[in-house]
């Protein structure tokens, strides 16, 4: 046990620096596989026990899923209650229970892409230590931490406020509706920690990468590249520190240079293929729950409807809007995370035709080319199951679509017979006083 804990607090290596976030996810049931060996010879196993334990928890999730179906319970209608609510209410369930099965599916099934993309970033770290990059796992995994105790700490927060906002109102709600509503939130934000891990991994390998070439180019404006010279020039950065081997040829340091980076983008391409579905899941969970959530709160903000509730109205909002906030954390988690990869990727050409313009080697300037070439053809991008690209440009899709649905919705709830007939009683008033002042 001693063993066991003091792993989690330290970790020398690339596959000890993801131990604690693999742990918990095996716990959840996302990763049936544990970290076995000892260090230098560590290999992931898959785990009978981890695959058992999916199996229960999506068993579990789906029987209180279809259960709070069934009875039509949800913690949405102990708030409200409207045919838009209930509507918006069923369909969250189900997509809730679909996407659920989605995560539970793609992890059992796709685990061996996850193993490999574990293992290539362990490669490629060994590939960058060759070229004197040495990154600081205990500082990787200490920011593990931070966003696991913080993604615990706002769900818990927000399970608690909510249930004992529910209680003072005395409601009490069933566990199944209980399950159903709050659980999820924890298992997507999870897969999205996970995928986040791997941007931020993929980030620091390409960040590093610049870095050597960038160092390389600085040698080569000081004039200080020479072939028998035996010194190291140390650069103490952010997770990790660097030292350029001077003694070693240019055209070596770029051949090395051109092979882990093609093992970077080999990796982002697993990532990819390994999360494809599962961020499509989470983006389409997330958009329908923030266009019903940010309708309710439209619809109480704006008096367009009466709505019959226990709840006063800060106490709605407040809820629906908490939310809404988790969801959209999820999607610009993902969002800014592919983006930054992406970004520091395409630095990598400029830093690579700037070698180019500055050197006089015939040897060195033939390898920048291939390089050159092998960045036009090898470039990172990461789609959802390839509907989209998940960069920028989802924050306008998503924007335009929302407001679209909301303006329905909204349009909807002021064609309602509830607000007809309240425009009849208007008019057959109207009608009778005129027949009165007539006669």
């Amino acid at each position: 046990m001693g063993k066991f804990s003091k792993e989690m607090f330290s970790a020398s290596d690339a596959y000890g620096a993801e131990q604690s976030l693999l742990f918990f996810t095996y716990l959840l049931g996302l990763t049936p596989f544990r970290l076995k060996g000892p260090l230098g010879g560590r290999h992931f196993q898959l785990s009978r026990l981890g695959y058992l334990n999916a199996l229960m928890q999506m068993s579990f999730f789906s029987y209180c899923f279809l259960s709070a179906l069934i009875e039509q319970q949800s913690i949405v209608n102990y708030f409200f209650k409207s045919e838009i609510s209930q509507v918006g209410d069923s369909l969250q369930k189900f997509i809730g229970m679909t996407g659920m099965c989605i995560l539970f599916t793609c992890s059992a099934i796709r685990v061996r892409l996850l193993i490999k993309l574990c293992d290539l970033v362990y490669h490629i770290d060994d590939r960058l230590l060759e070229i004197g990059v040495c990154f600081n796992y205990k500082r990787i995994m200490q920011l593990r931490h931070v966003k696991l105790v913080l993604i615990c700490s706002v769900q818990v927060a927000y399970l608690a406020s909510s249930l004992c906002m529910l209680l003072w109102n005395n409601v009490r709600p069933i566990y199944t509706a209980t399950v159903a509503f709050y659980v999820p939130q924890i298992f997507l934000l999870s897969c999205v920690l996970l995928f986040e891990a791997f941007l931020h991994r993929c980030w620091q390998h390409l960040n590093v990468l610049n870095e050597v070439l960038k160092n390389l180019a600085h040698q080569w404006d000081s004039r200080s590249l020479k072939a028998t010279q035996k010194q190291r020039s140390l650069q103490c950065l952010d997770s990790f520190s660097m030292y350029t081997i001077v003694t070693k040829d240019p055209a070596e340091i770029i051949q090395e240079s051109m092979e882990i980076h093609h093992l970077i983008c080999e990796a982002a391409a697993t990532a990819n293929k390994y999360f494809t579905y599962q961020l499509l899941t989470i983006i389409s969970i997330a958009f329908l729950i923030i266009v019903f959530d940010a309708y309710y709160v439209l619809e109480t903000l704006l008096g367009k409807s009466k709505r019959e509730s226990k709840f006063k109205t800060v106490e709605f909002v407040t809820f629906f809007s908490c939310q809404m906030i988790l969801y959209l954390i999820a999607i610009i988690s993902i969002v800014e995370g592919s983006n930054r990869a992406i970004k520091k990727s395409e630095k990598t050409g400029g830093i690579v035709h700037a070698l180019l313009n500055k050197t006089k080697s015939v040897e060195v300037k033939e390898k920048l080319q291939q390089f050159s070439m092998q960045l036009m053809h090898l470039k990172i991008n990461f789609t959802a199951a390839g509907l989209f690209n998940i960069d920028r440009t989802l924050y306008f899709t998503i924007s335009g679509a929302l407001t679209t649905y909301l303006i329905i919705l909204l349009q909807f709830t002021s064609n309602s017979p509830s607000n007809n007939s309240h425009l009849y009683s208007c008019c057959e008033a109207l009608n009778n006083i005129t027949a009165n002042h007539t006669l």
